[in-house]
């Protein structure tokens, strides 16, 4: 992969082998941050979890305490007075059956999370393969398939976001933007560590952290010390 200049020059600035602290990692993370937009700040963390096995998979939420920086267009499945309550708490789209051809044949796909109260879900089911492989089928454990509307939209807008495995057993999440002042990134990689953490499988033997990495959407990974991450 062919690499631009302003990336060499950023990369210079990492030492590859080391591991930083947090607040050296967040410092280096901005300051190698060349590109004209506001990049997002991400973690990626390298579990020992094996997800073949659904007693090691890892799936939650967590809201960051200074949001992701991002509007959240949010679509909720629900009718009736789940509906009003949907429109009520802000909720950006709100509807039933008549959404379904929209998604499946239109291609409609201006929303970046979808809430569901249970009774819907056998409607949001039909669109499990267009949903799915985007990571937007709601889910009780994120909490969008509840019954209680207003908490999860508010959530939502508040800076909640959703963490899983991926098939390389890595957890990739966003704490933010590289415009965040130091102590916010800060704020929102602990809450996203805490939770992780929290959610390890008591079927996983052996080191569960295997690698923390920070970077900005074009800017050089940094390394960070697992083991000083877990106490």
């Amino acid at each position: 992969m062919k690499r631009g200049k302003k990336y060499i020059e950023a990369a210079k600035l990492v030492d590859r082998t080391a591991q930083y602290d947090v607040a050296d990692a967040i410092a280096l993370v901005k300051k190698a941050s060349t590109a004209k937009f506001d990049e997002t700040v991400e973690i990626h963390v390298r579990t020992g979890c094996d997800g073949r096995h659904a007693d090691q998979q890892i799936r939650g939420a967590v809201v960051l305490p200074h949001g992701t920086g991002k509007t959240v267009r949010i679509l909720v499945f629900a009718k009736g007075d789940k509906a009003d309550e949907a429109t009520a708490a802000g909720a950006d789209y709100v509807g039933a059956e008549e959404l379904i051809p929209k998604i499946q044949n239109e291609g409609w796909l201006d929303f970046d999370v979808v809430v569901a109260t249970p009774n819907m879900m056998g409607v949001v089911g039909r669109l499990g393969r267009v949903l799915g492989p985007k990571g937007l089928m709601p889910n009780p454990k994120a909490g969008t398939v509840t019954m209680d509307i207003t908490k999860a939209v508010n959530e939502i807008k508040a800076g909640k976001i959703e963490y899983r495995l991926d098939k390389s057993n890595i957890v990739h999440v966003p704490v933010g933007k590289v415009s965040f002042t130091e102590e916010q990134l800060a704020d929102n990689f602990q809450a996203v560590m805490d939770a992780i953490i929290k959610a390890k499988p008591s079927a996983v033997k052996g080191q569960y952290l295997k690698s923390v990495t920070i970077a900005s959407t074009m800017g050089p990974g940094v390394k960070l010390n697992p083991v000083k991450l877990m106490n």
